[in-house]
């Protein structure tokens, strides 16, 4: 009588958990945000096991305080990812101005637990930045060899943040964006709400930026992630416009009628003051990678996102 081959049949759970566990695990904090919105998008078609986590609990969404070294430990190792992408930030620039310790908290003190988990369990880091770490005061774009020197409460608690990063975590990259938009409360929402029921709109005419889609930056995290091609990186979209520029475009996709009233920054008299200059030129990304990706001209993504809008 011949061997018979037992064959067992494992239950589909026991299969499932398997296949998660061989899956890559990327950890997501402020994944309620535009960024984290566009994140969870952009991996959509791939087999990823996605750690979601913000304030606050949701479906799907695990609750995490960044700002509790503890807490933060406790997370990372018991769900073990392989990346750490920070899209948490005190983003208020104004509110910044009088809420510093929470400023600290949230954009330094964040990114530093967040870099010692990482060093700990041997996860990369990715911790997205801001263009307000420069003064702007540059008569030309700024390059990643170009020395910051912030000039508001949010601009300095975020480059606070980046050198924590470069101090606790050794496989980081470092993402320096501006003028987000994506998913959530943003500009052109914005523009487009006050479209509905002004005839003119008043815009700062003396601020330059390169406006940045979600979806664009979403992409470059996704194309760096795989690397080791560790360090600080510019990711903005091409080229560059004033806000009011910005805002002159947006209704023109949209077709609105609304006029835009140029500005100065003195005339908008703000808390915090903010770069008049700060076109980010990503040259990083070009002397690492040559033109294997390129972020998207802005007026390009400006207009896919419209399309999604309308």
């Amino acid at each position: 009588m011949g061997c018979q081959s037992i064959i067992f049949v494992e239950p589909d759970a026991v299969k499932e958990k398997e296949r998660i566990n061989d899956m890559k695990r990327i950890l997501v904090t402020g994944c309620n945000g535009q960024l984290g919105r566009a994140i969870n998008k952009e991996y959509a078609q791939e087999d990823i096991a996605f750690i979601n986590t913000d304030v606050a609990e949701g479906e799907g969404v695990i609750s995490l305080d960044i700002t509790d070294v503890n807490a933060v430990l406790s997370c990372v190792e018991e769900t073990k990812p392989d990346v750490i992408i920070n899209c948490a930030a005190h983003t208020n620039v104004d509110a910044c101005e009088s809420q510093w310790d929470l400023a600290y908290k949230i954009n330094a003190i964040g990114a530093r637990n967040l870099s010692i988990a990482a060093e700990k369990t041997n996860a990369k880091l990715i911790h997205v930045s801001t263009d307000y770490v420069f003064p702007g005061t540059s008569p030309q774009p700024l390059t990643e060899f170009d020395t910051p020197d912030p000039i508001s409460a949010y601009g300095k608690t975020k480059w606070e943040g980046e050198n924590f990063v470069r101090e606790f975590s050794t496989k980081h990259f470092i993402l320096r964006t501006a003028w987000l938009y994506g998913d959530g409360k943003n500009f052109v929402k914005t523009m487009l709400k006050l479209a509905e029921t002004h005839d003119t709109v008043s815009v700062v005419s003396d601020q330059y930026g390169s406006p940045t889609s979600a979806v664009e930056l979403a992409k470059m995290i996704h194309f760096l992630e795989p690397t080791e091609n560790y360090g600080t990186y510019h990711a903005t979209c091409e080229g560059q416009c004033s806000w009011a520029d910005f805002a002159v475009e947006i209704f023109k996709k949209a077709r609105k009628d609304t006029k835009v009233n140029y500005i100065t920054t003195e005339e908008y008299n703000s808390p915090a003051k903010r770069p008049a200059y700060s076109i980010l030129d990503n040259y990083m990304l070009r002397l690492t990678s040559g033109d294997a990706f390129l972020m998207a001209d802005w007026k390009d993504a400006l207009d896919v996102y419209m399309k999604e809008l309308f």
